[in-house]
């Protein structure tokens, strides 16, 4: 089965756009952001971006890859924080996703690649993941089409709207409090306020289809 999800929200959800609000992240030492009280440790990014630069570093295009993310760090803290904000409409709406089916979305996204070794080497590619972290890509993909089923959200600039507001909320209800060396989070734009990943615009395809800059 091909599996694609069931809009892309990207557009909607993450492009680039400055946050006006100021933002406490100081009042948290060692903290690179706290989403809903807890807290996503500065150690914690720094192993999620240690693992990508040594996938990296092993690839023939190891230049090339370091220097498309030189901003690493970021792009890892604002899909860390997106997950939570994902997680949190998921269990509004009594959403899971199991570790069979993020095992069958993999295979399914494995053989669509042309293999494992590929998909590895595109997600490396196009959206700064390593190995490793490719369940996570999964599981979010996953959980972001029963959203969208579970919402009756068509992938329309209405239903767009529709999930903006949604994600918006979530957002929000979250208290997303960013340490203000990595940024301050947009809960209109669901991502850092200042930070454009064009990676991310795909975010709801398949891992294996998401093209970045499209």
């Amino acid at each position: 089965m091909h599996r694609r999800t069931a809009l892309s929200v990207s557009a909607a959800l993450l492009a680039a756009a400055p946050l006006l609000t100021a933002c406490g992240g100081e009042a948290h030492p060692g903290a690179a952001a706290v989403v809903g009280g807890e807290r996503i440790e500065v150690s914690s990014l720094q192993a999620q971006v240690a693992d990508v630069r040594a996938a990296q570093q092993a690839s023939p295009q190891a230049e090339q890859l370091i220097q498309a993310t030189g901003d690493l760090s970021r792009e890892k803290l604002n899909v860390m924080i997106f997950d939570r904000v994902v997680d949190r409409v998921a269990e509004d709406n009594g959403i899971t996703a199991t570790r069979g089916e993020i095992q069958q979305a993999r295979a399914e996204f494995t053989q669509q690649s042309g293999g494992a070794e590929q998909l590895a080497a595109t997600l490396l590619q196009q959206q700064g993941v390593a190995p490793d972290q490719i369940d996570g890509v999964v599981r979010r993909t996953v959980l972001m089409n029963k959203i969208a089923a579970e919402l009756g959200i068509a992938n329309t600039p209405e239903g767009q709207k529709k999930l903006t507001e949604v994600f918006t909320a979530a957002s929000k209800d979250l208290g997303i409090d960013v340490n203000p060396r990595f940024g301050t989070w947009d809960d209109a734009k669901i991502q850092l306020g200042t930070f454009q990943a064009p990676w991310l615009r795909q975010i709801t395809q398949d891992p294996a289809s998401a093209e970045a800059g499209a």
